[in-house]
């Protein structure tokens, strides 16, 4: 043998798999008939079921060998029927006698006999199998259970020019995926190099899709990209050493592949899930409960499936030793109960499928989907083991809960974000810690109980999700590590899912806007204003002006109709991202008229936001401007022509395709629509919230290439969102917080001398006493009317030092809430037993909600006018990032932006040059605005002039009425679109018109004095 062959590796692989366990195959033995291997098989059964099998051949008038052809036969048969998994893991049952195909390790070590039974199975490797029955051709490697085969793998070497890329494209051209072993008895197929690995659970031919298994390029758990680091010996070593072990082997038969319900497709775990579920179980197998774990798992991760997985093994995982510090015994079940908090339907959907696959026992699984009653039956049953809830409905079952004290509890949080720190999270500590106003701590102090319920507790576990932790998330979940750093506990970074295929670079095509705008001050007193606050009434005035409107709607409707329509086979859709829901409405508004007035077909939008909203005088809903109800807009959007089934029936009764999705905050979240390629951004991004809404567009999609996704910014810069990208691209840490901050904070709420102990112990006692007691109306009013009584007193004092000293009144609501929000989210992470930081705790969050506000006077800015706009391309950019490694979030410090209390004004007119100098840089002639110039042209005409000098508005109006085409019609070269827009469009030309008789009238009387 050649030491640079492909046998050397082939046989260093045969022979690390013969060393930890497996047996060695003899390829003569495997029927090419029936795809199996029929001496292991029976070897198998004389070892473990023999009785069992004396039987059977007792039915068969003793005859072996005859015994032995039929229940090859029938287990063939049933193979085919059932699959490989469910009889592996069922077994079968021939003439009444029940027949076990596998034995898989027991979730503890008390009987011996199992494990006995477990030690029996038969896994054995086959070299140069030759699978076929039609010809010779061989496999380099298959792998069976009891003499069933599982998986099969080609081996390359790339020293003799041949890497993985040409064993996946042997499966491809050279493996008949109709062959019985590929088609009916392999769960996986391996493609194996010494760097690479790659896998699939089905050949199609030059369809078939493998999919990397690989560690990362930082090894397991770390950040970093795709592929395998450098190690003493070959880099896919753990494929064979670790994943082909007997035991993992049969633990991934066992209870990670699956059929996934909707596609049928059988589940292969990526290797980034299988090491986070194992490492997570084993850590809590061997600490037992009340550790914390953050998994920052990229945007396709499979997060959901890794989740199913946990979930199934938590539920049955038991200690591998004794933990005495936790009065936990070996071979205990380290949880009682699995609660995984979501929002997500379709996980129950999932974990549902999934888990009966494992178990065939229906109830395991329960989604809470009614009230709170539900929530606490399934807490205090049996039968449910994995509990489906929000954390919104723990707030309300504490007195309906009995039995939970001493129960351990994981709790999977599915989107861990920093919510998760405050009251909601309480709630489902004190159900699950069975801790009510009646619960007291050692000396007796209830106070002191419900500081404790805040913290961390020995029998929660909590095993947190997310793609984007912020600093608040790592400190709840995060690990503290040796150099004094909070890390995740695991990480699939969203580099590697780049590099794997998995999500696609939003940044890569990253196209930047300007816009630039000039106004003008139409208020002849020029009043003095706040700078800040008429600044933005400004800057919104520009922004949601009809004319910018107008002019972003076409550059949105024109790049969509040139860039994206056609990609995806006509496929493609896009979604509009503004900053409010006026805008959202507004830009809606204008995209439709633009769509209507061209005449554009296939470019219809839809808009998403929530709530009631006035829009010029008209209340508006996203579902009376969509015509339909909100619950449909999902279904409506994904709709596309060029998957109809209705392409026989009229044109008139087909559905209408929306490819535009304008949304002000619903959709840039959770929503999954892997047809989106585009985005339009009109509004600040900033943080987790840039990273989460262009991330909509990463979803894959088998028609979707990187070169067809794309972003169009009119508000960002692309190297600011470059900026933050960054924390969340590999892996983040954090600087754990300083506990003392949380005693600055109290004295900066006490040193207002504001507060009274007295008055603060009074309303606690009779808080705490309340929420458990006040059973009846009667005793809940009471309770309640004393609350506002204990809180009087310091609202009152309040009010008279607002009265007084306005200043110090807005210092002391700015530290009363910098310390309740601090108190709030440090409370879960340090274990303070502080009666006195929990009292003022308690106390501050009620009287913050009594304490009035201070009523700034409005800014007026009066009559301002649009005169310049002009919204240009200012770049194309590349904004992806390349490795950045581990990047240091800023640490909690707890402190607000505290009181704004810069109230110097300025001229409105100073003001309004200033924003100019500032937003209208470049701009000129060309750029005024089109229908301001017409409305200066008209207040110039002489005839107009006159009347508006003579008359009311309402008499002008009538004689301005036969001017005012005339005169928007003589300067028609100024804008040949929009007067083409103005001409064609009888609504929009009677608001112009309306509108500028209106500004007209006003200009003429102003001028003369007469305003």
């Amino acid at each position: 043998m050649k030491v640079h062959g492909e046998g050397a590796f082939e046989s260093a692989i045969e022979q690390s798999l013969l060393d930890s366990g497996w047996r060695p195959g003899i390829p003569a033995r495997y029927d090419r008939q029936l795809g199996l291997d029929t001496s292991e098989l029976f070897a198998f059964l004389g070892d473990t079921q023999n009785d069992a099998w004396l039987k059977l051949v007792a039915y068969h008038s003793k005859d072996v060998v005859e015994t032995q052809r039929h229940f090859a036969e029938y287990l063939a048969k049933q193979i085919d029927e059932r699959g490989p998994l469910d009889v592996l893991r069922r077994g079968i049952k021939d003439k009444g006698i029940p027949f076990r195909l596998a034995y898989f390790k027991p979730a503890h070590s008390i009987t011996d006999d199992a494990l006995t039974l477990y030690r029996a199975n038969r896994l054995t490797v086959t070299r140069q199998l030759r699978y076929s029955a039609r010809d010779d051709k061989s496999l380099d490697l298959a792998l069976f259970v009891n003499g069933i085969p599982l998986a099969t793998a080609e081996l390359k070497n790339p020293l003799t020019n041949q890497t993985v890329e040409d064993a996946k494209k042997q499966y491809r051209t050279d493996r008949d995926p109709k062959e019985l072993l590929f088609a009916r008895r392999a769960l996986a197929h391996f493609a194996v190099d010494p760097d690479l690995v790659f896998v699939t659970t089905r050949l199609a031919g030059d369809d078939t899709r493998f999919l990397p298994f690989n560690t990362g390029s930082a090894g397991p758990g770390k950040s970093g990209g795709a592929g395998n680091p450098a190690v003493d010996g070959y880099r896919t070593a753990y494929l064979w050493e670790q994943i082909w072990h007997p035991d993992t082997w049969m633990d991934l038969v066992r209870r990670f592949m699956h059929t996934d319900k909707e596609s049928r497709a059988l589940i292969f775990p990526r290797y980034h899930q299988w090491h986070a579920v194992t490492a997570l179980t084993d850590h809590a197998a061997a600490h037992g409960s009340g550790d914390n774990y953050l998994v920052m798992h990229s945007a396709g991760s499979g997060k959901s499936n890794t989740i199913a997985w946990l979930a199934h093994r938590l539920s049955s995982l038991h200690t591998a030793r004794a933990i005495p510090e936790k009065n936990i015994a070996a071979n205990e079940p380290v949880f009682d109960k699995v609660i995984i908090i979501t929002d997500r339907v379709v996980l129950d959907r999932q974990l549902q499928d999934t888990v009966f696959q494992f178990e065939h026992v229906p109830g395991v699984v329960q989604r809470i989907d009614k009230d709170s009653n539900q929530l606490a039956a399934a807490l205090s049953g049996e039968t449910a083991k994995v509990v489906i809830s929000t954390m919104q409905k723990f707030g309300f079952i504490l007195e309906k809960v009995d039995g939970l004290r001493g129960k351990r509890f994981a709790v999977i949080v599915d989107e861990a974000h920093s919510s998760q720190s405050g009251d909601n999270a309480t709630a489902l500590k004190k159900v699950l810690l069975r801790k009510g106003s009646d619960d007291i701590d050692d000396d007796g102090d209830p106070l002191t109980a419900s500081a404790l319920a805040r913290g961390r507790h020995e029998t929660l576990s909590y095993f947190a999700f997310t793609a984007t932790p912020k600093s608040k998330t790592l400190e709840l979940f995060g690990t503290r590590e040796a150099d004094g750093n909070v890390r995740p506990f695991h990480t699939y970074s969203m580099r590697q899912a780049i590099e794997e295929g998995f999500i696609l670079d939003v940044l890569r095509q990253y196209v930047t806007y300007q816009s630039y705008w000039k106004l003008a001050n139409q208020n002849p007193d020029d009043p003095e204003v706040d700078p800040k606050k008429a600044a933005s009434q400004l800057a919104r005035f520009a922004v949601l002006h009809p004319t910018m409107m107008a002019q972003k709607a076409e550059i949105i409707v024109e790049h969509y109709r040139r860039h994206t329509a056609s990609r995806l086979g006509g496929r493609a859709k896009a979604m509009v991202v503004t900053g409010s829901r006026e805008a959202a409405a507004k830009l809606y508004t204008a995209i439709k008229k633009y769509v209507e007035t061209n005449g554009y077909s296939g470019c219809a939008p839809l808009v998403a936001f929530s709530g009631d909203l006035s829009l010029d005088g008209v209340e508006v809903t996203e579902a009376r401007l969509n015509g339909f109800g909100e619950s449909e807009l999902p279904e409506r959007f994904a709709y596309t022509a060029a998957d109809d089934k209705h392409a026989g029936t009229p044109k008139a009764k087909q559905p209408v395709e929306y490819p535009i999705l304008v949304v002000a905050e619903k959709y840039q979240t959770g929503f999954d629509q892997p047809l989106l390629t585009t985005m339009y951004v009109d509004k600040p991004l900033k943080g987790v919230a840039a990273v989460q809404t262009l991330s909509r567009l990463n979803r894959t999609h088998p028609l979707k290439a990187q070169g067809d996704v794309f972003v169009l910014d009119f508000v960002n810069e692309s190297a600011d969102i470059t900026e933050q990208f960054k924390p969340y691209f590999e892996t983040a840490a954090t600087v754990p917080t300083d506990p003392n901050l949380l005693y600055t904070a109290e004295n900066a709420v006490t040193s207002y001398a504001l507060l009274v102990q007295t008055e603060m112990q009074a309303y606690v006692e009779a808080l705490l006493d309340a929420e458990g007691k006040a059973t009846t109306d009667a005793a809940l009013h009471k309770a309640h009317a004393a609350l506002y009584r204990f809180t009087d007193p310091a609202r009152d004092r309040y009010v008279a030092l607002a009265a007084d000293d306005p200043e110090s009144a807005d210092g002391f609501r700015a530290a009363l809430r910098d310390y309740t929000r601090m108190y709030a989210f440090l409370a879960q992470v340090v274990p303070y037993q502080d009666r006195e930081l929990e009292r003022l705790y308690l106390y501050g969050r009620a009287l913050l909600n009594r304490l009035p506000r201070r009523q700034d006077p409005a800014v007026d800015i009066g009559e301002v006018q649009l005169t310049h706009l002009r919204v240009s391309k200012t770049g194309t950019h590349d904004a992806s990032l390349d490795a950045e490694g581990e990047q240091m979030l800023p640490g909690f410090t707890g402190g607000g932006a505290g009181p704004q209390n810069d109230l110097a004004t300025m001229a409105l007119s100073e003001l309004i040059d200033e924003l100019n100098d500032r937003f209208g840089m470049g701009l000129g002639e060309a750029d005024k605005v089109w229908f301001e110039q017409q409305v200066a042209a008209l207040a110039e005409d002489g005839a107009v002039e006159a009347a508006a000098l003579v008359n009311d508005e309402g008499n002008f109006g009538v004689v301005c009425e036969k001017r005012i085409e005339d005169v928007i019609l003589s300067r028609h070269d100024d804008n040949g679109k929009l007067m083409q827009r103005y001409l064609d469009d009888d609504t929009l030309r009677n608001h112009m018109n309306q509108f500028a008789r209106s500004q007209a009238y006003r200009l003429i009387r102003r001028k003369h004095g007469l305003a």
